[in-house]
């Protein structure tokens, strides 16, 4: 799933492409994509494209006093630009391609979304705060206001854990399950710690390697065309993704805790004192 460096990458990858070209149409392809009908998609057509920004995980494509088109990828979705189109349109099937969207000069790009489970999205709003997940996002975490005050509040009360806290939109825009398992990996923490707990000391610890985490990441993503950023991802991640592998700081190996739709991965070195995990229902290390 495309977190916040890789959309922040993206976004920037279609802002220098798209601001000041002109929409010619907007071909939603798969029944599933388009979530609105007020305004209609074809409100967007005859516009042009005044930028390209990232609110969390969603992308917002404005247009010149027009509507945004604001996307989110979910896990599978996809980004594809084409400097040049078919001239056909495109015909609805079982493939990836999800929805088209065509410039007057006959560049544009596709989204596209692999696998079954559809969950890929596009608004058509009047402003980017209409859509719902939009509306609910918390802080933006490499926000300049965003200081080691503001995310300490944020920790406060509750027993979660910090794998779900560093993964709940509300909380924190933009973090899913990939950087959540290297920010925690980074800063020494458990990912079943309870959030409420963090001393003085581990809050601020936790605050420099999640702003730290994603910046590097971010500058590692930047300029990079939208057909690169998926591998470029893969190849900064330290323990995600990268079970029965030696962890890069310690050696020890790198450990997965599975669940219904998704898995973590961290080194019990690093992060639990040396002790695995076995599941996360029934664990209580919190340490």
């Amino acid at each position: 799933m495309p977190e916040l460096p890789e959309v922040e990458a993206l976004a920037g990858f279609l802002g220098e492409r798209l601001t000041g070209r002109t929409v010619e149409r907007v071909l939603p392809v798969a029944v599933s994509v388009l979530k609105t009908y007020d305004p209609p998609l074809g409100a967007v057509e005859g516009h042009r494209v005044s930028g390209v920004t990232r609110h969390g995980k969603f992308l917002d494509l404005a247009t010149d006093g027009g509507p945004h088109l604001v996307v989110h990828l979910a896990r599978a979705g996809w980004v594809r630009w084409h400097d040049r189109l078919p001239a056909a349109p495109p015909r609805p099937g079982k493939g990836p391609l999800a929805l088209r969207v065509r410039l007057t000069d006959g560049a544009g790009f596709d989204l596209t979304e692999a696998g079954t489970r559809k969950r890929l999205s596009v608004h058509c709003v009047r402003e980017a705060a209409d859509v719902p997940g939009v509306a609910r996002l918390g802080p933006d975490p490499l926000a300049p206001g965003f200081t080691l005050d503001a995310f300490a509040a944020l920790l406060r009360g509750g027993r979660r854990q910090l794998k779900g806290v560093l993964r709940d939109q509300s909380v924190l825009a933009g973090i899913g399950n990939a950087y959540s398992d290297e920010i925690l990996h980074a800063a020494h923490m458990s990912p079943f710690k309870p959030a409420a707990n963090l001393t003085e000391e581990e809050t601020a610890t936790l605050y420099e390697a999640l702003r730290i985490t994603l910046g590097d990441a971010v500058e590692r993503a930047r300029g990079h065309a939208a057909a690169e950023l998926k591998a470029g991802k893969k190849t900064g991640l330290r323990v995600h993704g990268r079970t029965g592998e030696p962890c890069p700081v310690c050696g020890d190996t790198i450990r997965e805790v599975s669940f219904a739709d998704s898995s973590l991965q961290y080194c019990p070195t690093c992060q639990t004192g040396g002790k695995p995990l076995a599941d996360r229902r029934l664990s209580r290390l919190l340490k």
